[in-house]
């Protein structure tokens, strides 16, 4: 089964789709000869159980319970509010997204042996500012007439309008705001390093503003009757710990709903292979949080792959839709 707490997991139980994996071809050959029917499954923490649903049993069912409510969230239209850059301390909802107020949040909450990552951001509306600036004004044109395309259902525009947005050119008062903030806060400014390093950060700085027209964002927006175009991209700056270990942690267990369990997935190296569902499993566990010194392991780990890299910075996706009550919106936003 894939990793419970992947990205790809965490939207399959928004959605309250099963996603589950099966390497037994006995199972999977009686699955192909039920091809046509309509199945009761029951998955558990390790399984999944499957029955063949009666005629008289589907009758007996109320269409209600077939259905799932959607999140009940809307979206705020977010403005610029005169930064472009900004540190931890100035993070609020007006500003950045959940993912960085988190983070902001846990620091002098945790104990003096837990890092936290050094941070700063582009708020909410320097996308839209940086779009308005005179030298960026036929990347604007051209992206008015692709989102008008893209509202008469041509679907193929969300790529061009990708593909627009890093034509995109940095405002000099843009350059000499995130570079105070980085000095200021401890980063490292990717310039130092050569115009090339600069030109690699600012590039990726303009795909994740794009990846607000990523396909599975946009129509994962348009199912949940979010408005599209009042979704705000702010981009979070931090420079990337060499780690030994990465781990997600819930304080509710996801397979049961149990509020008295913290269930964990840890795996070597960067995080990346755990939330993108690299091949294998994690090591995972579950532990009673009146009980933190006996957790029960689920799961050995069995990924062949890690991921080490050198100091480096990572340019993350921040908006104000994704990380919601209700709508998780994990990983809808990669580049």
């Amino acid at each position: 089964m894939p990793d419970v707490l992947s990205h790809v997991s965490v939207r399959a139980r928004n959605c309250k789709v099963c996603f589950a994996t099966c390497f037994d071809p006995n199972i999977l050959a009686d699955l192909q000869a039920k091809k046509g029917k309509l199945l009761r499954l029951k998955p558990s923490s390790a399984d999944v159980v499957y029955s063949e649903v009666k005629e008289g049993e589907l009758a007996d069912s109320s269409s209600s319970n077939l259905k799932g409510d959607g999140p009940s969230v809307t979206l705020v239209r977010k403005q610029f509010v005169g930064k472009y850059a900004i540190s931890a301390e100035e993070f609020t909802p007006e500003m950045v997204g959940a993912k960085s107020r988190n983070i902001s949040y846990l620091k002098g909450k945790v104990p003096s042996w837990v890092g936290i990552p050094t941070s700063v951001a582009l708020p909410f509306g320097v996308f839209e500012k940086v779009l308005a600036d005179e030298a960026n004004k036929e990347v604007d044109q051209k992206l008015q007439i692709l989102k008008k395309k893209l509202g008469e259902g041509d679907f193929g525009a969300l790529e061009e309008i990708r593909q627009t947005v890093l034509q995109l050119r940095a405002p000099s008062q843009l350059v000499q705001e995130l570079k105070t903030k980085m000095l200021t806060s401890g980063m490292p400014w990717p310039g130092d390093e050569g115009e090339q390093r600069w030109e690699q950060a600012w590039t990726a700085i303009k795909k994740v503003w794009a990846s607000k027209w990523n396909e599975r964002a946009y129509f994962s927006t348009r199912k949940v009757k979010l408005d599209h175009d009042y979704l705000c991209m702010a981009v979070l700056v931090q420079e990337v710990i060499n780690a030994d270990y990465a781990f997600v942690i819930h304080t509710t267990n996801p397979s049961s709903g149990d509020t008295s369990e913290i269930y964990a997935e840890v795996v070597k190296g960067l995080g990346e292979t755990l939330v993108g569902a690299y091949p294998g499993r994690a090591l995972s566990f579950v532990c009673k949080k009146n009980n933190l010194n006996s957790p029960e392991v689920l799961g050995y780990p069995s990924k062949p792959i890690g991921l080490f890299i050198r100091r480096s910075m990572i340019f993350r996706s921040d908006s104000n839709g994704e990380d919601l009550e209700g709508y998780a919106g994990a990983g809808l936003y990669d580049r």
